[in-house]
């Protein structure tokens, strides 16, 4: 739903520049729900139809068609730290055909960790779900763990890699005691976020979320960046490569404005009274 709403304001952005569908630019949109198995295929395709620029969502997807192409220019609507995973060779100077925006959830983790703590002082240990099909994955438990360790919260550490397993991790996560729920990015544990979401209630988790969708899917919290400015901003960035500037020389940029969204109703369904001082400073409160 989100990400609809993500694509509509990318749209909108273009209309702004003078862009009109169907008239001066086609838009080719591809879906790869979270199922990374698809992705060569799909960027394959895009580049087959010779594409003046691919937008990517995700850092599985840019990684993608970085390996599909390095002639065809390459917007990152957001992507796990670029410079860290190699997409790119630096924030001032990207080089080769990626720019864009790059997101930082890895170094949110501590703030996401210490929120989750606020709303649920007694707060020991919290499951943290992952799937390895992210490459940011290692980076994201090495920045969970060491914040963990400096909240004196003990981090249960649960790989999943198929949907039906989902069900398990989570009564593994409760036989263990976990009072909390965060996990890491990827397109794979989005695209299951309804299911989390539901899990993570039943077990009365108290979750905090990499982005807002798992909010809108019925999730407590989320910590993250304004994706919706982000999208302005490629559809900016499309433009400057649309009149010929080179995205080797567009520096990338790292998200700086963050919302805290809260969901009173979920709250509610797993007994969690959020204090005030959490309310006060949320972006967004969901009655």
């Amino acid at each position: 739903m989100r990400l609809l709403i993500e694509l509509k304001v990318f749209r909108e952005r273009l209309r702004e520049l003078a862009y009109i569908e169907g008239q001066n630019i086609t838009i080719e949109p591809r879906y790869w729900e979270g199922k990374i198995e698809v992705l060569p295929n799909t960027v394959a395709e895009l580049v087959r139809l010779k594409c003046d620029v691919i937008v990517t969502t995700g850092t599985e997807a840019v990684l993608a068609v970085k390996n599909a192409t390095k002639t065809i220019p390459v917007v990152m609507g957001f992507s796990g730290d670029a410079v860290t995973l190699g997409i790119i060779a630096d924030l001032a100077r990207p080089g080769g055909n990626i720019t864009g925006l790059t997101s930082i959830n890895s170094e949110l983790s501590g703030k996401r960790l210490e929120l989750l703590k606020e709303v649920h002082p007694r707060l020991a240990r919290v499951a943290l779900l992952w799937n390895p099909g992210n490459p940011n994955t290692e980076y994201f438990l090495k920045e969970t763990e060491s914040a963990a360790n400096a909240l004196q919260v003990r981090i249960q550490s649960l790989e999943v890699l198929k949907p039906e397993e989902f069900e398990g991790v989570f009564h593994d996560a409760i036989t263990r005691r976990a009072q909390g729920l965060m996990l890491g990015g990827g397109g794979f544990l989005s695209a299951h976020r309804k299911r989390i979401v539901e899990l993570a209630a039943k077990n009365r988790l108290a979750g905090i979320y990499p982005n807002f969708q798992y909010v809108d899917a019925g999730g407590l919290m989320a910590y993250a960046e304004d994706r919706t400015y982000m999208f302005r901003r490629a559809a900016e960035y499309v433009d400057k490569v649309l009149k010929g500037a080179k995205p080797a020389d567009l520096p990338v940029e790292r998200p700086k404005k963050f919302d805290l969204v809260i969901n009173l109703n979920a709250a509610k369904q797993i007994g969690l009274n959020i204090p005030q001082s959490v309310l006060y400073r949320a972006d967004k409160v969901v009655k």
